[in-house]
């Protein structure tokens, strides 16, 4: 009898046997498939990621998959295939193609796992039909022009936020600045969209009352790759069995600030929710838009503020630099002076601080939706998920030399570069980038003005190397950016 007989009669013999091999026998042409078929085969990327989407899931959910992949880039070049459908791509020229010429690319489905409270947010939503009537509704609320006009408002969100400061800093010798500018981040966003402020700043308790609420929301970047249906089942067992009093109570302080907002707006009314009224949204729909624009204006410039001050603190020669910059612009007559956004040093120490802060570490998925996507003539096609990161993309060492280094100067002519401009990446790109760029970078520069200006930073000194865990939205290992000062005299 041969060998081809015995095993057949055996599998006949024994089920058992025939499923095992039936089942080998599918898991090895599936491998195959994967490995050596599937339309994006030809792009590198490790063995496992190529068999299945949990290496992505399981960097993700650790909070390493920016530095991971990174790696990968320095290993197997700009295209690096890291679960089975899903290319990372480092190379700037990307950039247009998947995000700005006709429109981008759709955003890919795991954006949904942002939705809030059953809704699609302006930024969650990968439907462009139901964001153009809500994002054109509030558009004009994040205008150079309307946020001129409300000028004064929002220095008095710096003004008291530099006074918390100063008075941490001669009560305790330390100041927790992360806490202190995501106050101020909540209280400028509330001010300018909401038209009433969230007063943060004046809190005196160590954290601020909405950290809880923002930071589940960052959390959510761990599981953001995730299908939606399993992501709903790991966000109900999050809720049901790892919730805690003091997230509960975080999330019930948003509640009331939202219905106490919504009372008091009327279709029509000059604010975000008042704007979104005018629409003929649902109260309900408004409320989760709102939370949202919380969430967001919070976070990510609340990271990057804290990251220029330790970035500063931690230079003194270029937090000097900057003083005597600002210093000598305020002495000019008001016919002479320039508007702070057209300060040479100070715009490099914004630009630089949002290279290094990554709020925002991982890519931005989108979808291929054309069947002739070339990039330096490799094929990527049609329905691949495709994105690229600003962490490869702000430390690659051919475009900025010693990547980790605070280095403004580099943005000064004439240091900076085609290249450098191209690859810089802090708010995203095309008309899916962040719609609140126009405001964030206000704050940014009405902050470090008023900062700088004060002399608050005068003799501060760093804490730890601040470490992050490397979700959609950052999160700050241990929840603190501390500077400390030696009062002793």
């Amino acid at each position: 009898m041969s060998v081809i007989e015995l095993v057949f009669n055996s599998t006949i013999a024994h089920p058992l046997i025939s499923g095992l091999l039936f089942t080998l026998l599918f898991l090895l042409s599936y491998a195959v498939q994967r490995i050596y078929v599937h339309p994006i085969a030809h792009i590198p990327g490790p063995f496992i990621a190529k068999l299945s989407s949990v290496w992505l899931w399981y960097h993700s959910y650790i909070g390493d998959e920016a530095t991971i992949v990174h790696e990968l880039h320095a290993q197997y070049g700009p295209l690096v295939r890291v679960s089975p459908n899903t290319v990372d791509i480092s190379d700037p020229a990307a950039i247009a193609p998947i995000y700005v010429q006709r429109g981008g690319f759709p955003k890919a489905d795991c954006y949904v796992n942002f939705d809030i409270e059953g809704h699609k947010t302006i930024f969650s939503t990968t439907d462009n039909e139901y964001r153009s009537p809500r994002a054109k509704a509030v558009v004009a609320l994040f205008s150079t022009k309307s946020i001129k006009e409300n000028e004064g408002p929002l220095y008095g969100c710096m003004d008291r936020m530099v006074a918390r400061m100063k008075e941490e800093k001669t009560r305790e010798g330390r100041v927790d600045v992360l806490n202190l500018t995501r106050s101020l981040a909540v209280d400028a966003v509330s001010t300018q969209l909401f038209r009433q402020n969230y007063n943060g700043v004046a809190e005196k308790g160590d954290t601020l009352s909405i950290s809880a609420f923002v930071d589940t929301f960052v959390a959510v970047g761990r599981f953001f790759y995730l299908p939606n249906r399993l992501f709903s089942w790991l966000e109900w067992g999050t809720e049901r069995f790892l919730g805690d009093i003091n997230t509960a109570t975080s999330f019930d302080v948003v509640e009331r600030f939202a219905e106490e907002l919504l009372e008091k707006t009327e279709a029509g009314d000059n604010n975000f929710p008042g704007r979104l009224l005018s629409i003929g949204l649902s109260k309900s729909e408004v409320k989760a838009q709102c939370k949202d624009l919380i969430f967001a204006g919070t976070d990510s410039t609340g990271m990057n503020i804290a990251t220029i001050c330790r970035q500063l603190a931690n230079h003194p020669d270029k937090y000097q630099h900057l003083r005597s910059e600002l210093h000598a612009n305020a002495k000019l007559d008001s016919s002479s002076r320039q508007e702070i956004q057209s300060l040479s040093y100070l715009s490099a120490v914004i630009k630089e601080g949002l290279r290094i802060s990554m709020a925002n570490p991982t890519r931005l998925p989108r979808i291929v939706s054309v069947n002739d996507f070339y990039l330096n003539g490799t094929h990527i096609p049609n329905n691949t998920i495709v994105g690229c990161a600003a962490y490869s993309l702000h430390l690659s060492p051919a475009i900025f030399p010693s990547p980790w280094e605070f280095r403004p100067e580099r943005w000064l002519e004439p240091n900076v570069t085609p290249q450098m401009n191209v690859s810089f990446f802090a708010w995203g790109s095309g008309n899916r980038a962040c719609i609140a760029r126009n405001l964030a970078t206000t704050e940014l520069f009405m902050a470090t003005e008023r900062v700088v200006s004060s002399g608050v930073l005068d003799g501060a000194r760093i804490g730890p190397e601040v470490e992050i865990w490397e979700w959609f939205n950052s999160s700050v290992k241990g929840g603190k950016i501390e500077l400390f000062w030696d009062m002793k005299r």
